[in-house]
């Protein structure tokens, strides 16, 4: 139970947009890796781009150079007219953070997002929590945990693969490494505000629930450490 005057607000449809939209944007830039997932599905809503992907390939295939993926950064700039990525603080005793290399982010935008295993108060967090600074206590008690070493790297591989469902994959493991699938999952590095300065960027709870497809879902960077809790 959260007190009203503490409850947090409610996420806006603009939000949900916004992921929905650069989640399919990076769907489609990948398109051609996500083949052996769209033979799976029974909606036809991507039928007709798997129709361009199949001509496409077949041109490919006798051209000497072959189109290129797109960077997740530059389809990220494409679809919400900005690009971020992570680079040294200064001073540097305040680590990692994340700056925006190209473009401009408006007022209410979303600009990256917290990448975590999420536990309940009464989970196994203990020795997670030694030396961890990238702990998270939600206004709800539930505790999130962007760590991408260590044994906190562990346990989010190891929910990942448990929620797997044949070839599909209900999380995005990549912010674990250097390569990101998803260019939004490094909301973990977002420095928080000082004495001197006022942070320009809000944190946001949200509740994933049903709000997006299968098919997509790899692009959250998001587990619950419970397999029993949506």
């Amino acid at each position: 139970y959260v007190p009203e005057n503490s409850q947090d607000k409610i996420i806006s449809e603009d939000v949900l947009e916004t992921l929905l939209k650069i989640f399919k944007a990076l769907f489609i830039n990948d398109f051609s890796r996500q083949m052996c997932i769209l033979a799976l599905l029974p909606e036809i809503k991507y039928l007709e781009l798997l129709t361009v992907e199949q001509k496409r390939s077949k041109v490919n295939s006798c051209n000497y150079q072959s189109v290129l993926v797109l960077a997740g950064r530059k389809v990220l700039f494409n679809t919400l007219g900005f690009s971020i990525t992570q680079d040294q603080s200064f001073p540097m005793s305040a680590g990692t953070r994340v700056f925006i290399t190209k473009g401009f982010v408006l007022k209410g935008m979303v600009v990256s997002m917290y990448s975590d295993t999420a536990y309940r108060k009464h989970e196994p967090f203990f020795f997670q929590s030694l030396g961890n600074s990238f702990i998270f206590r939600c206004i709800d008690s539930i505790l999130i945990d962007g760590n991408d070493k260590g044994l906190s790297r562990s346990v989010y591989r190891s929910c990942s693969r448990r929620d797997q469902l044949g070839p599909f994959q209900m999380s995005d493991v990549s912010w674990l490494t250097a390569a990101l699938q998803n260019p939004l999952a490094v909301g973990q590095y977002v420095n928080s505000c000082s004495h001197e300065k006022t942070a320009n960027v809000c944190y946001q709870e949200f509740d994933v629930l049903g709000y997006f497809s299968v098919e997509v879902k790899q692009y959250l960077p998001n587990i619950v450490y419970n397999h029993n809790i949506e």
